[in-house]
């Protein structure tokens, strides 16, 4: 079970005389961003709205909007006249560079955030508790939103993996045929330089041991293999977040796969670590958006 950081939640309610909207949406992320836009009402509760936010998405650029409008009851209202004159200069001269119309200026001041208040307005702990319901429900179809798209993805890592292992597969097929070609390239080699019966036999043959053995992949192979099991194995894990596990698995699978390359010496096995690094590549650039 996957989770992708990318999702989209929305949970809208009435209580009362009031009709609150919450929306969540989040972006990848290396680690838990917020940006949360809430009336002045609700500032007392911020802490606690993020905590809320924190616990239950763990991570990614998350962005939480809180709304909220009075069903048509009349209410004193204050004007904060300081904040209407601060838009109203840069409002005239954009109006004036425009060339458009001043006549509904006043209306579109009163428009403008926070300078048209209710007057001692509060927010009630039955009307708290209504918003954190609603808030629950947003996050709550964001995760689903998530875990949509995180099937998406698991589906591609998967793939990404098996091509790794039968490129693996193919590198096992040449190995053989490799140490069969070193030798009669080094045989080859001394014939041309010193004549073909000049060099000493079992010094060849020791020269040849040690050469296989400085290039024998192995162990890379081992790793690399149980580096896939594993990568598997998290996939299936129901933690939530594991988005930076699978990256450093993949960091370890990247090693093997460059140190096979290192030592090939055969173009059918570097041929095969290309493509396993082209799919390597591919599956670090999914896992960035893996919660």
């Amino acid at each position: 079970m996957l989770y992708s950081m990318t999702g989209y939640g929305r949970a809208e309610g009435a209580f009362k005389e009031k009709t609150f909207l919450v929306e969540v949406k989040s972006l990848n992320g290396k680690q838990f961003d917020l940006r949360l836009n809430m009336p002045n009402l609700l500032k007392p509760y911020e802490v606690e709205i993020r905590n809320k936010l924190n616990e239950m998405l763990f991570r990614g650029s998350v962005e939480c909007s809180i709304s909220f409008k009075s069903n048509g009851v009349a209410k004193p209202v204050s004007i904060n006249t300081a904040l209407a004159k601060s838009y109203y200069q840069p409002i005239m001269e954009l109006a004036n560079e425009l060339g458009i119309e001043k006549d509904n200026l006043i209306s579109t001041l009163l428009k403008l955030p926070d300078v048209v208040s209710s007057t001692n307005e509060v927010i009630t702990e039955e009307e708290w508790n209504a918003i954190v319901g609603l808030l629950h429900t947003a996050i709550e179809h964001l995760i689903q939103h998530r875990l949509e798209e995180g099937k998406s993805i698991e589906k591609d890592l998967l793939e990404r993996v098996a091509a790794i292992e039968s490129q693996q597969a193919i590198i096992e097929e040449h190995e053989p045929n490799r140490r069969v070609k070193i030798r009669e390239g080094l045989v080859k080699l001394l014939e041309q330089q010193v004549g073909a019966d000049k060099y000493d036999n079992n010094r060849l043959e020791q020269e040849l041991i040690y050469y296989i053995e400085k290039i024998d992949i192995s162990e890379e192979k081992v790793r690399l293999t149980n580096h896939c099991v594993y990568f598997k194995e998290v996939l299936n894990d129901k933690e939530a977040s594991k988005g930076k596990k699978l990256s450093f698995i993949l960091q370890e699978m990247g090693r093997e796969i460059n140190t096979t390359g290192s030592k090939a010496n055969d173009i059918h096995i570097q041929k095969a670590v290309i493509l396993m690094k082209d799919e390597l590549e591919k599956a670090k650039e999914q896992i960035l958006n893996v919660l």
